[in-house]
């Protein structure tokens, strides 16, 4: 248990270290409140039949446990090609309001669709995940507006066991990525995410995951009426908390406890 109590110590030092650092050289992006991201995960893995699939239900503040102002439902079907590659298909409802005025309905509403391959990589303690993503989305704005975009994504997480060499039972292990987000009409870098934080997998089933994370979203440079505006960055830090729940299956091997966001 001493040891259990120093390891949480050191990721909560390291994840309010990682938000105090990145407001702090993150010189484009204004100061802001830190938010919130809850999310809750539903797994039912691939397994000896291979297909499987994941639902999922989250909600953000713009404040520490409060000013709710987003939602996402999303659910997706999954087909191993063997373990260290997987495919999917999925889709979601995302929904932003003001969180000041929330009777007032949604600001806008998206629905998405989204095709994935997922390439796994494990290195002794070391595991890898490359993530490619390539999204459709549907926007429904209050104004009436129904505009259509296209984006790519790439995610590389790392994942660092700390008391075993596998991530089973009982293992405590640190989760690090970098996710870019492009734009192929433009302009192409859209956003960045950067993620730290720790997780301990209590069984084959339950999974619980706290870190921050700093989205920083970039518009471009512009040269209108003779007067240029350089590149400007908004970016916010947010505490993640994250638990999953994954569906006892038959052939499972070791499985990276990754986030489907």
């Amino acid at each position: 248990m001493n040891r259990i109590k120093r390891i949480s110590v050191l990721t909560m030092t390291l994840v309010w270290g990682f938000i105090g650092r990145t407001q702090a050289q993150t010189s484009l992006t204004p100061s802001t409140p830190t938010g919130t991201w809850l999310i809750g995960t539903l797994v039912l893995p691939g397994g000896e039949k291979k297909w499987g699939g994941f639902a999922e239900i989250q909600a953000r503040g713009n404040s520490i446990f409060q000013q709710f102002f987003y939602n996402e439902l999303k659910g997706g079907v999954s087909y191993d090609v063997d373990k260290n590659f997987s495919l999917m298909v999925a889709g979601g409802r995302y929904a932003t309001y003001d969180y000041q005025d929330l009777s007032a309905g949604p600001l806008n509403t998206e629905k998405r669709l989204w095709e994935q391959l997922t390439v796994n990589q494990y290195l002794s303690r070391l595991k890898f995940e490359h993530r490619y993503r390539i999204e459709q989305r549907w926007f429904t704005y209050r104004d009436g507006s129904t505009p259509f975009r296209n984006r790519i994504r790439y995610r590389f997480n790392t994942f660092i066991p700390l008391n075993k060499h596998t991530i089973t039972d009982k293992t405590i292990f640190l989760s690090i990525y970098d996710e870019i987000f492009l734009n192929p009409v433009g302009p192409v870098f859209e956003r960045n995410r950067f993620y730290v934080g720790a997780g301990y997998q209590f069984d084959s089933q339950w999974i619980l995951q706290v870190g921050a994370v700093n989205q920083t979203n970039y518009n471009p440079a512009t040269f209108e009426s003779g007067v240029f505006s350089p590149q400007t960055a908004t970016g916010k830090n947010n505490l993640v908390i994250g638990l999953i729940y994954r569906l006892k299956r038959r052939g499972d091997s070791e499985k990276l406890p990754t986030q489907p966001d």
